[in-house]
Order: C-alpha cells, then structure tokens, then sequence
C-alpha cells in the first residue's frame, strides 16, 4: 500500500510540474505580471492556470475510469502509444520559441481574483492540453485498476501541488533576477523542458518493449 502511494505521490508531482512547465501563453503571462505586477501577480496567475491543468486532470481521469477494463488489459500497448504522445509534444516544445506569442503588457490589474480568473481561462482555453494529460497519465501508469480512491485523491493532490510548485520556482526566480531577466530566456527553458519530456518517453518505450517482449 505504502509503494502505491509512493508511487502517486511521484506521478502527481512529475505530472503536475511537467503539464505547467512548457512556456506558452499562460507562461509569457505569468512572467510579465511577476515583471510588472510583482511577485504575488504572477503567483496568483499561476494558480490559476494550475486550477485549469486539474480540472482537465480530473476530466482525463473520469473519462479513463469508464475503459479502466481495456486499460488493465493493455497496459502495456498504451503506455507505448503515451510515450510517443509525449516524443512528439517533446520535439514540438524544442522547437518551439515562445517568444513568438509574446504580447506587449498591459495595464496592471491589482485584484487577486482577476489575477486567478485570466490564468485559469489562459489555460482552459487549450483543450489540446489533454492530449499531453493523457500522455503522462499512460507513461506513469496513473490509472491503475488495483488503485482505490485515496490513491487517487493522493495522486489529484499531488498533481495540483507540483503545478503550484512550479509556478512557486518560475515566479521567485523571475522575481529575484528581474533586472537581468531576458524573455528570450523561455526559448531554453522550453528546451530544457522538451528535453526531459523527451527523455521520460523513451524510458517508457523501452519498458514497454521490455514488457510486451516475453
């Protein structure tokens, strides 16, 4: 019992840190507000944006739990088929320049609540996320049928607590490096990202191989 919890404390927080930690829209926000606003602007933003990553979590986990049956008995093949989700969406984040949907910034808005509301609606406008949910979800055998619901409550807590972490990190570096920070910067920590995502894809493919190869 303790090995499974352990197992999706770790899943919830790898889950969560790498869902927030690509630099799109929502990441160039975070920033400008930490930049502009301070540091608890851009905090609020990711919090935010967090709720939405869990809410779409949820939506992913619900809707995995009706074929739970069919996930149990290829678990294998699905962790395979999330890994190669998660080389494409690794290639697509190395390449990537954030930069590129940078806006200039606007009036600062000082209300906690607005801060929270445009981070969450920042992030609930990519539906595309649940394709990189369902990808981790498969790599770290989130869904597991021997799983009961405190595992899941566990591992849903986790998931909302690594995202705020992240932002937690981004926003006290930013803040504390304001006078040199560089926006252009983003473009490394996408591939940095990219790179690890990358890196836990292939380690999934070849456990699958390893796996479905008697």
């Amino acid at each position: 019992m303790m090995d499974s919890l352990l197992h999706m404390i770790f899943a919830g927080l790898a889950i969560g840190i790498i869902v927030s930690a690509p630099m799109g829209p929502v990441g160039i926000l975070c920033i400008q507000r930490t930049l502009n606003k301070g540091r608890l602007a851009g905090l609020f933003t990711g919090i935010g944006a967090s709720a939405s990553d869990i809410f779409y979590c949820l939506l992913t986990g619900f809707g995995l739990s009706f074929i739970e049956g069919f996930i149990n008995a290829n678990q294998e093949i699905i962790q395979l088929v999330g890994s190669v989700v998660l080389i494409g969406f690794g290639i697509y984040l190395f390449k990537k320049n954030p930069t590129k949907d940078l806006q200039k910034p606007t009036t600062a808005i000082t209300s906690i609540k607005k801060d929270i509301l445009t981070g969450f609606l920042f992030t609930f406008s990519n539906p595309l996320i649940l394709f990189l949910i369902i990808g981790l979800f498969a790599r770290f055998n989130f869904m597991n049928a021997d799983y009961r619901f405190y595992h899941y409550i566990t591992g849903f807590l986790f998931i909302f607590i690594g995202a705020n972490l992240w932002w937690y990190v981004v926003t006290y570096f930013v803040d504390k490096v304001r006078a040199h920070f560089n926006l252009r910067s983003m473009w490394l920590i996408n591939r940095i990202i990219g790179s690890v995502i990358l890196l836990f894809a292939l380690v999934g493919i070849i456990k699958s191989f390893t796996e479905l190869i008697p």
